[in-house]
């Protein structure tokens, strides 16, 4: 089912987790943070929205780093009805792609609800006093063929961050995958 995000609540402080990543390394939220922000996104390995983004997601996170922006990205899926979400399967997509950024499991899914993550992806952009700056989509093409007068939403919204500490008033929701929830758990 796919679903949109909600606006950014700008100011909203980031939440602290502290997640496995796929280098076997525990992560926080703290340890995440660059010099002029962090961004967090909630991903997944079988979701068709990431799967189409994942090149462009990938350089455009390597660009955000030399502006000093740091990206984790958390997998909250339920891997049982969804195994091409384990974390054995994150680890391999991880190396796969030479990802620039840590890639984190929430087994528990305690962190997805914490943020009120809704699909993948979901991006939260916060800049350097962990506060929301952005919360949109990734880019005008989405899922389709890249176009020459793609919009580089989220990169732009980032390096704004960057640059003021602030993002821009306007911004578009993101679109995606519903996050899949354990059957024990309650959806948000």
């Amino acid at each position: 089912m796919s679903l949109t995000t909600p606006v950014c609540n700008f100011g909203w402080k980031a939440k602290t987790f502290k997640l496995v990543s796929t280098n076997n390394e525990m992560i926080s939220l703290e340890d995440a943070m660059g010099p002029n922000g962090l961004l967090v996104m909630f991903i997944c390995n079988h979701c068709p929205y990431v799967k189409a983004i994942l090149p462009r997601l990938i350089h455009d996170t390597r660009e955000l780093k030399t502006l000093g922006i740091n990206t984790v990205a958390i997998s909250s899926n339920d891997v049982i009805n969804y195994p091409e979400d384990s974390f054995e399967n994150m680890k391999k997509l991880t190396k796969e792609h030479d990802f620039p950024f840590d890639y984190c499991f929430d087994e528990t899914q305690a962190v997805a609800k914490s943020y009120d993550a809704i699909c993948t992806p979901d991006f939260f952009g916060f800049n350097n006093n962990y506060e929301l700056q952005y919360r949109g989509r990734f880019d005008s093409t989405g899922r389709g063929e890249l176009s020459d007068n793609n919009e580089r939403d989220l990169f732009n919204a980032m390096k704004l961050i960057a640059d003021s500490q602030k993002g821009p008033i306007d911004q578009i929701p993101s679109i995606g995958c519903s996050i899949k929830w354990k059957e024990s758990a309650t959806n948000p």
